[in-house]
Parts: C-alpha cells; sequence; structure tokens
C-alpha cells in the first residue's frame, strides 16, 4: 500500500494575531497571500482559515479595483515590485 504523505499543520497567521478586519489599503499584510505573478494563493499553501481568507480574497478584489494592487503581470515588462513605486 502506498504511504500518506505526512504534511507540516498550517495555522492561520491572522488566527493567532487576533486580525478583526482586513484594510484593503495595508498593502504590507496583502503582499503575503500573493503570489509573484500577483494572484491570490490558495487556502493550502497561505494556511490561512476560511473567514480571513475571504477577508484577504476581498480586500485585495477592492485594493485591484483602487489600482493598489495590478490586475495583471506583463511577461515582457515585469516589475520588480509595485508596491515600492506606491510608496
Amino acid at each position: 500500500m502506498a504511504e500518506k504523505r505526512k504534511f507540516k499543520k498550517r495555522h492561520c497567521k491572522y488566527c493567532e494575531a487576533k486580525v478583526d478586519f482586513i484594510d484593503y489599503k495595508d498593502l504590507k499584510l496583502l503582499k503575503h497571500s500573493l503570489s509573484e505573478r500577483y494572484k491570490i494563493m490558495p487556502r493550502r499553501l497561505t494556511g490561512n482559515c476560511k473567514k480571513h481568507q475571504d477577508m484577504v480574497s476581498r480586500a485585495i478584489k477592492r485594493a485591484r479595483e483602487v489600482a493598489f494592487i495590478p490586475y495583471i503581470v506583463d511577461r515582457k515588462n515585469v516589475v520588480e515590485n509595485p508596491f515600492d513605486a506606491i510608496q
């Protein structure tokens, strides 16, 4: 029989910090939930609980509407870190 893989249990960093609300203007907090192509990372990779993952995704979508975070990243014109240009 195939052995089951043992993975490290991931804990929600927002639950540990007792965060009640995730603001769309807090880019340092949102940056950890985005991939290098600025896509929203799934729960299985970040370890967030469902409540905080929903809050993170809602905040990222709001930040995209206000143009704090880009929707897409151009493959030919890659920007090192678009968060540096904002501040």
